[in-house]
């Protein structure tokens, strides 16, 4: 790889110093290295850490200093150009991010050296339509989250799969996860941890008021269907469905979101040797 560009998480690097070191890093082994420049000048144009029109079309990599969610927002932002992405987690704990403070300069010898593998990584398309109007639609790398909107109660989640009834949830919500979520929410609300090379859907409910509720795992080819049911009293229910935990689209009784495997995968750069399972063990002892 000869040409980078930085993703920054400015609460994570309010100064830059960490953006400007690896900038400079780069550079100084004859790579190219591109920065946001309102970020430079201290006049950014919003909040999205992310903003796809300053990416020149020579980047070969995607460097993303923060976090897990700083890396999930980039993907679903540059999916389109497929331009794989480098985590670096400048945070507490990263299962996407893998790379930490002490690994930068060897990580990104090994970058610039043809040292790494590319992952591709499963992601989810959801489309939310009341009727036939279609409400708005996105895609997701870990997770679509339906849940209730407001209040302490339960809601109403019809699944189907392939447009045949699967279940009728009563809980606080329902998780829509890929193999790379399975680590996030899912995970939380006590669904299994999948290896993120798998190609699947994993749908675990928040809180069933049932205790017969399991995640249920799907393949990839699968449509799944979610509609909202009615509230107590046939009152009109309102939820709510997060792409990533990002993306808001509020949903009322009998709307649905329809979720599919996404035509594009997300592509992840990775370094090191270790397996899955040693990057789990690791994260989950916090070592």
């Amino acid at each position: 790889m000869k040409s980078f560009y930085i993703i920054t998480n400015r609460i994570k690097d309010k100064d830059l110093s960490v953006t400007g070191q690896i900038a400079d890093y780069i550079r100084g082994h004859g790579k190219q290295c591109f920065l946001r420049e309102d970020f430079l000048n201290g006049q950014e144009r919003d909040s999205r850490c992310t903003d796809l029109s300053m990416i020149p079309p020579e980047v070969d990599c995607i460097i993303v200093l923060g976090g897990d969610g700083t890396l999930l927002q980039a993907a679903r932002d540059v999916v389109d150009r497929q331009i794989p992405l480098f985590g670096i987690n400048l945070g507490t704990l990263g299962y996407l991010a893998e790379i930490d403070r002490q690994s930068i300069y060897p990580a990104l010898d090994h970058l610039m050296e043809g040292n790494y593998e590319i992952e591709q990584r499963m992601m989810l398309y959801g489309s939310v339509y009341r009727g036939e109007e279609k409400l708005d639609r996105d895609i997701a790398l870990n997770d679509i989250v339906i849940s209730r909107e407001n209040g302490l109660r339960v809601i109403e989640l019809n699944t189907y799969v392939n447009h045949a009834r699967l279940n009728t949830y009563h809980a606080d919500g329902i998780i829509i996860a890929t193999p790379t979520g399975s680590t996030g929410y899912s995970l939380s609300a006590g669904g299994p941890i999948i290896s993120p090379a798998a190609a699947l859907f994993l749908m675990t409910p928040l809180a069933p008021h049932t205790l017969g509720s399991r995640s249920v795992v799907l393949p990839p080819e699968n449509e799944i269907t979610i509609e909202i049911g009615p509230g107590r009293d046939e009152k009109i229910e309102e939820a709510v469905a997060y792409f990533d935990g990002d993306t808001r689209v509020p949903m009322l009784t009998g709307d649905r979101i329809e979720i599919s495997r996404s035509r594009k995968d997300t592509l992840i750069v990775k370094i090191h040797n270790s397996s899955f399972l040693e990057t789990l063990s690791r994260k989950m002892s916090n070592v």
